[in-house]
């Protein structure tokens, strides 16, 4: 069959997130939420802190009744009561004397300061209650205290939608006072790797098979990127086994990524069994990977996308970064334009690049000559990005994008270039990534 006309990067993956729309959010205990997707504002339902406290162990005060202690003139205050941290109401302070607290105790009523035990002649540690402190230097109003709300007010904005919860997200969310959090669910991504060459990662190689190092490598990068994969299958070249895989893949998932069979040969399984009004293959203009495909498959909960990626690893790859991840993006409810954020770098040596494709280009990033330079990328292998070229692949920090008009990268040439995981410790973190 004719030859699908040719198609930008940005075409075909605009074309890509119209098939993909985040599910509805679900409600989550703290405990589940982590790397998930926030999916409303949240604003603060308490203050943070809830009540003042001492933000040391020492005595609370009057601060006036210490203003003129000093190590050789100690003022000497008896102590009334004592006030732990813990679900006890706060003592009242009467004047010229101290209460002992400790570190997260409410301050006492009559309290505007604390004096910390270092400022004392008291021990640290668990020690009895002294009948009386000397104090050895005064202390201003507000000192060693915690004021409510100081952090956030009720009410207050904490964190947006779309916020991506880590740790201290998920910390700040339990300060003021969630103990679920409305998210998007983690993506199901379901990973079908095709043809009758391929063997598993570790068999014996037969005439004419190589290993399967595609299935490894996307079931690894969706699990990078924080997806679940309910569906990794190795399938040979019968489109009906595959049609029957892709069927239950479609079940379990809510996106489908397929590697190989959709080329220009007589034996591309993938072409066989989608090909069809709803399955479109198509040229895009980059390098690696210009055959691509995508669709929809019919499911019991409605119609599933599918990706058909190319099968040499090093396209698969790249396929993965530029193409899969935005939609990824899309499913967990977050900025899919951000998966294409780039940094800039200039080139470190001379490479050619193919006519009316934008490259990307797996390359090491090495310091600059000069401070505040961008870092120089350099191929990860002498014969560039060739799409068969896996056993280089781990060396590249990054992915340079050379522009469709651009055949021949100069040394010293300006780039943008996109990170890939884990972002390098040699790398400058003052770099911002920019989106395309």
């Amino acid at each position: 069959m004719p030859e699908s006309p040719t198609r930008t990067v940005d075409e075909h993956l605009a074309e890509i997130l119209e098939l993909v729309s985040p599910p509805p959010a679900a409600t989550l205990p703290l405990a589940a939420c982590l790397g998930l997707t926030l999916r409303a504002d949240l604003t603060a339902r308490l203050p943070a802190p809830p009540f003042t406290n001492s933000s040391m162990d020492g005595f609370a005060v009057r601060a006036a009744d210490v203003a003129g202690a000093s190590a050789g003139r100690p003022v000497e205050l008896p102590v009334a009561d004592d006030q732990p941290a813990g679900p006890r109401a706060a003592s009242v302070l009467a004047p010229g004397t101290a209460i002992r607290i400790m570190t997260g105790a409410p301050l006492p009523e009559g309290a505007d300061a604390v004096v910390p035990v270092e400022l004392t002649d008291q021990p640290r540690g668990s020690v009895p209650l002294p009948p009386a402190v000397r104090v050895l230097e005064p202390v201003v109003v507000g000192a060693s205290v915690r004021h409510r709300g100081e952090g956030v007010a009720v009410g207050a904005p904490v964190m947006p939608a779309g916020t991506r919860l880590g740790a201290a997200a998920l910390a700040a969310a339990a300060a003021v006072g969630y103990g679920e959090l409305p998210v998007a669910r983690r993506p199901r991504l379901a990973v079908v790797s095709t043809g009758d060459e391929l063997a598993a990662p570790g068999e014996a190689l037969g005439g004419g098979t190589i290993p399967d190092s595609n299935l490894t490598m996307l079931v690894a990068l969706a699990t990078e990127w924080g997806a679940d994969v309910p569906v990794a299958e190795r399938v040979g070249d019968d489109p009906d086994t595959l049609r029957a895989v892709l069927a239950r893949a479609a079940e379990a998932a809510d996106l489908v990524v397929t590697c190989g069979g959709i080329s220009a040969g007589a034996y591309e399984v993938v072409r066989q069994a989608l090909e069809s009004p709803r399955v479109r293959f198509v040229q895009v203009a980059m390098q690696p990977g210009k055959p691509q495909g995508l669709g929809t498959l019919a499911a019991s909960h409605g119609d599933v996308p599918v990706l058909a990626l190319p099968g040499n690893p090093v396209s698969s790859f790249v396929g993965f970064r530029v193409l899969v991840r935005p939609a990824l993006a899309v499913l967990a409810g977050r900025d899919p334009h951000a998966e294409t954020a780039t940094v800039p770098v200039r080139a470190a040596e001379a490479w050619r690049s193919p006519a009316g494709r934008r490259q990307y280009a797996p390359v090491r990033l090495e310091p600059p000559e000069r401070p505040g330079e961008p870092f120089l990328a350099r191929p990860t292998h002498r014969l560039g990005s060739a799409s068969h070229l896996v056993g280089s692949l781990h060396l590249a920090h990054a992915l340079a994008v050379v522009p469709a008009e651009v055949t021949q990268v100069e040394a010293g040439q300006a780039m943008a270039a996109i990170p890939l995981p884990p972002w390098s410790p040699e790398l400058p973190a003052q770099v911002a990534p920019e989106r395309r």
